[in-house]
């Protein structure tokens, strides 16, 4: 055996050995009698499920050493807590849920990629609000989801006191499930982006929700239900969640360990995380109140989190324009990025509507001694 064989061999071995505790949690969206979308000639159940066996059976057939689980492996109905209980029974690493997205504008393409998160962008809130509709199908989803009605903007307000501890490798997964897509389709890249998703609030492990098209416009509905298309899509989701699990065993971030959840949709207290903060000086002017000087670290300090990134952000970015003062936190391998540090929670909520013009997503934050808190129960106590 070659030099270079032998190298190939153990490559091959790590590789086996690393994911070897590796479970995989496949979420067929909608099913049964939730069709989902529907198009001109197609269902989204149907395009979902597809998508998602031959995403399993390809896992399955090169990487066995990956525990696949669907939470649906055929045209039946399963309640959208269900399937966050199924990735949280079997203590999985990834939850991967799989839907097809629809417009009233019928000219709107491309695909994008979502983790949970807080969004007051109107597309974001639309594509929320549509998945999250299926609980109407439910019976008794008043109690189940303590009156969280899908269609009123006013019921998202709960994503804002959540803190996903996920959200880093979330993002991270999203990032490179989306490049491949888009790389592998050519369509219009519709970018990573955050919203209030019900099916993955409750999950305890990274998880995703790929909108693959949209089945309202017809051309991409053609190649939504064309064979070599589907493949294509699952290849290319097969190559970025693999992307991401080499990269995490890379780091050696990797952990067979799940956190205890409850096994239910609950709200997510936000876990304390230590965090090195370094201001960001921009070179523009202030268009908006920066913060105040904050005196006293013991105290509790609110920002507004305006941008999560893979990736270092320069302060000349353009995307900074207009804001000085603009706080770096490093948070595991995820940059965050806040303005309007002060002790008055009123001033930082009077200034967040303010920077809503430019950044839709921009939501509350609080810290004490360094250390990220709930800002619902500070607030109880003033």
């Amino acid at each position: 055996m070659s030099y270079k064989s032998i190298l190939l061999s153990i490559a091959a071995l790590m590789t086996t050995i690393s994911m070897s505790a590796f479970t995989i949690v496949i979420d067929a969206g909608h099913g049964g009698h939730d069709a989902g979308a529907v198009g001109s000639f197609s269902k989204e159940k149907n395009i979902n499920l597809r998508h998602a066996t031959l995403l399993g059976d390809m896992i399955k057939e090169r990487n066995p050493e990956i525990k696949v689980i669907y939470t649906r492996d055929k045209d039946i109905f399963i309640e959208l807590n269900e399937r966050a209980r199924i990735a949280n029974r079997n203590k999985a690493d990834l939850f991967v849920s799989i839907h097809t997205n629809s417009s009233k504008n019928k000219s709107a393409t491309g695909i994008e990629v979502f983790s949970l998160g807080v969004s007051r962008n109107k597309e974001n809130m639309d594509v929320a609000m549509l998945e999250n509709s299926v609980i109407l199908l439910e019976e008794d989803h008043e109690s189940k989801y303590q009156g969280f009605d899908p269609n009123s903007t006013d019921s998202y307000i709960m994503f804002e006191f959540m803190k996903d501890q996920y959200m880093e490798r979330s993002i991270e997964c999203a990032d490179f499930v989306q490049s491949k897509l888009v790389d592998a389709s050519g369509r219009t890249d519709r970018g990573v982006r955050q919203a209030g998703f019900l099916v993955l609030r409750a999950t305890a492990m990274p998880s995703i929700l790929i909108e693959l098209g949209f089945i309202s416009n017809r051309e991409e509905e053609k190649a939504l239900n064309n064979d070599d298309q589907q493949i294509a899509n699952a290849e290319s989701i097969y190559k970025g969640l693999m992307a991401y699990i080499h990269n995490l065993e890379k780091k050696g971030a990797h952990s067979t360990e799940p956190a205890t959840v409850q096994d239910s949709v609950t709200t997510m207290e936000p876990a304390p995380a230590v965090a090195v903060a370094t201001a960001v000086t921009a070179d523009s002017t202030v268009n908006v109140s920066p913060a105040v000087v904050v005196t006293d670290p013991s105290k509790v300090i609110y920002k507004i989190q305006i941008l999560v990134s893979s990736t270092k952000r320069n302060p000349s970015d353009a995307v900074f324009k207009g804001y000085g003062g603009v706080e770096e936190i490093k948070e595991a391998s995820t940059y965050k990025y806040f303005i309007g540090a002060s002790e008055d929670y009123d001033k930082v909520a009077q200034l967040r509507e303010s920077a809503k013009k430019d950044f839709t997503g921009a939501f509350i934050v609080a810290y004490k001694n360094g250390v990220r808190v709930n800002v619902k129960e500070t607030l109880k106590n003033k």
